[in-house]
């Protein structure tokens, strides 16, 4: 039986960072809209897309929380903040800026409007934390516990050791 190395948590640990990233971005919106003008007065749409990038971001946060402590709770809560993420920033456009998609998205990368960074993170973060969270190397390394392989018999080629002897 051949023994297992350790996985490495390269994957894991970029998505929890891009993720912690891209929750301060995602949740910077909501946070100085409610504060600016209230959430009473908002109308519906607008409320629909700022609930969207806070609960992305609050998916995020506790995703990238829970797979430092290695945990795959952690990656699936991650695929799930990734999506909201993407969803969010889709449905802005759709929702608040009916027939302008192209406009708004040639707008956000030209850093024309306000608070643009935070479009800009979302359409480029969401994407990478996705695809980090998804990677094979990334579940590997959340569902190794350390001491798994620990009495695996350990098999040495042949002249390897001294001989008898020594």
């Amino acid at each position: 039986m051949a023994s297992v190395r350790r996985p490495s948590g390269v994957t894991a640990i970029l998505a929890g960072l891009a993720a912690l990233a891209l929750a301060a971005a995602l949740g910077y919106l909501p946070v100085k809209v409610f504060i600016d003008y209230g959430i009473d007065d908002l109308p519906r749409d607008t409320k629909i897309v700022l609930g969207l990038y806070l609960v992305a971001a609050l998916f995020l946060v506790i995703g990238a929380l829970v797979a430092f402590l290695r945990a795959v709770t952690g990656a699936v809560l991650l695929l799930i903040g990734a999506l909201t993420t993407i969803g969010a920033v889709v449905t802005e456009p759709v929702l608040l800026y009916p027939g302008f998609f192209t406009q708004f998205f040639t707008a956000i990368f030209r850093f024309e409007p306000d608070d643009a960074f935070v479009r800009v993170a979302a359409t480029v973060g969401g994407p990478v934390v996705l695809v980090l969270s998804a990677l094979p190397g990334t579940f590997r390394y959340l569902r190794y516990q350390p001491g798994e392989y620990a009495n695996a018999p350990q098999t040495h080629p042949e002249g390897s050791h001294p001989p008898a002897g020594w």
